[in-house]
């Protein structure tokens, strides 16, 4: 498959810490227990996610305007920048010892799955009927955040990924236009070296950012379909399309094509960088105009974005879908479904500028996130492959964040990481 790529459980995959003042334990009006028991009704709300905190004013805001109507009162607590690799686990942990939030945001893929497979998440298969969700959010998307036939999430936002760059920079290095080919983009990394200009900021902290790159990489050697066969197991990661990708992968390390010392630097930070000028580019999705370039009271005019070459037909990026899901066990969950429903109004969409939104009419206007807009108008329709850390369960994930550590620090070769990596995932696969 080299369209939308379908994990082995069915994934459609698709075309941001410290928490908040407001205490974790705050929950639904009364405490889940640990024997299954549903929490009574209550007119008290509280919903996780991982906002950023540029953005997170502009749901509370919306969620305010819901509350004022419905008589609730919503408590809302963040985890933001450590993205797959500890707010799953933070939440995991809530559900578990019974103090779980009434609704949660979370990604698709293998990282939502575990909490439809372990029934945590309800069923929303009713309030669809209910709220005509079927017809006003993209049809993919909702795919990508149903598992096993059960729709248990509402997705929001389908994101994809590409460079986000500085204008200014690549003028300095003397490039006058994006690389159309994997050999245009390096040359274009060693004229910004030339010219003191440091290429991608990635960060390796947390281990997902900088696998941006990687799962870039192994597009461009090892092509769409077989990119897709080994991100489900059903071809072996030792082999030479893959010890070419870790191998270009430490070759941007030691080119200093990535930030000296990326593997500690927190995505948060690096990431943005391209902003304050400190890096050309960065690899990022539509968010970034919001999160990164209005956040800093920059002229989008002075920014560009395009689709990273892969040499490859068809042309593809990374993508993700992300949604939310209600507690199986909310005594609130009426209540939690209207808000939902109240947030995916196109009208709450476009306040919360969310800029690659899956509801019919709210796409970004080009007025006011013209980069966002270009986004669509350009790589909307494109394919894309499952991002990495959704195509893995968090373990396998992990393991392979580890695997790029040691590849970068030098303790690992590009033949090591690929054997090792076939040793992660055929494990996983065979389960």
């Amino acid at each position: 498959m080299t369209g939308r790529s379908y994990t082995r459980r069915g994934f459609l995959a698709l075309s941001s810490v410290a928490v908040t003042g407001v205490a974790l334990t705050a929950c639904t009006g009364a405490s889940l227990s640990g024997g299954g028991a549903t929490a009574p009704t209550s007119n008290k709300l509280r919903l996780f996610t991982y906002e950023d905190d540029e953005t997170i004013g502009l749901l509370k805001a919306q969620v305010k305007k819901f509350d004022e109507q419905n008589g609730t009162i919503t408590t809302i607590d963040s985890l933001p920048g450590s993205g797959a690799a500890q707010y799953p686990d933070k939440l995991r942990t809530e559900l578990l010892g019974g103090s779980g939030p009434d609704i949660w945001r979370i990604w698709g893929g293998q990282i939502g799955a575990p909490f439809a497979k372990a029934k945590q998440a309800a069923d929303l298969a009713p309030y669809y009927q209910k709220y005509g969700w079927d017809s006003s959010i993209n049809t993919a998307a909702i795919e990508g955040m149903t598992f096993e036939g059960v729709k248990a999430g509402v997705p929001f936002t389908a994101r994809g990924l590409g460079a986000w760059y500085n204008k200014e920079l690549l003028a300095k290095a003397g490039v006058t236009a994006p690389p159309t080919t994997y050999a245009e983009l390096e040359e274009m990394n060693g004229k910004l070296v030339a010219a003191g200009v440091t290429p991608c900021g990635l960060g390796g902290k947390f281990g997902w950012h900088v696998m941006r790159l990687f799962e870039y990489l192994l597009e461009h050697t090892a092509g769409p379909q077989l990119h897709d066969k080994l991100l489900v197991g059903q071809e072996s990661w030792d082999r030479p399309e893959v010890v070419e990708a870790f191998t270009l992968f430490k070759k941007w390390q030691d080119e200093k094509w990535l930030p000296e010392g990326a593997l500690g630097l927190d995505p948060a930070d690096i990431g943005r960088a391209y902003v304050e000028g400190k890096t050309a580019y960065s690899i990022e999705g539509q968010w970034s105009e919001t999160s990164a370039i209005l956040a800093a009271k920059k002229d989008p005019a002075q920014f560009g974005n395009f689709q990273l070459p892969t040499d490859h037909t068809p042309a593809r990026h990374s993508g993700f879908v992300e949604g939310y899901m209600i507690n199986a066990r909310s005594g609130n969950k009426d209540k939690a479904a209207a808000l939902l429903d109240f947030i995916m109004k196109p009208d709450s969409q476009k306040a919360m500028q969310i800029t690659s939104s899956t509801v019919k009419g709210a796409e970004p206007d080009p007025k006011e996130l013209p980069l966002s807009a270009e986004w669509g108008e350009k790589y909307g329709g494109s394919p894309f492959y499952t991002i990495q850390d959704q195509a893995f369960p968090k373990k396998e994930a992990d393991q392979y964040f580890s695997v790029q550590s040691d590849l970068l620090q030098g303790s690992m070769t590009p033949a090591a990481a690929a054997k090792k990596m076939q040793e992660i995932v055929s494990a996983w696969a065979r389960n």
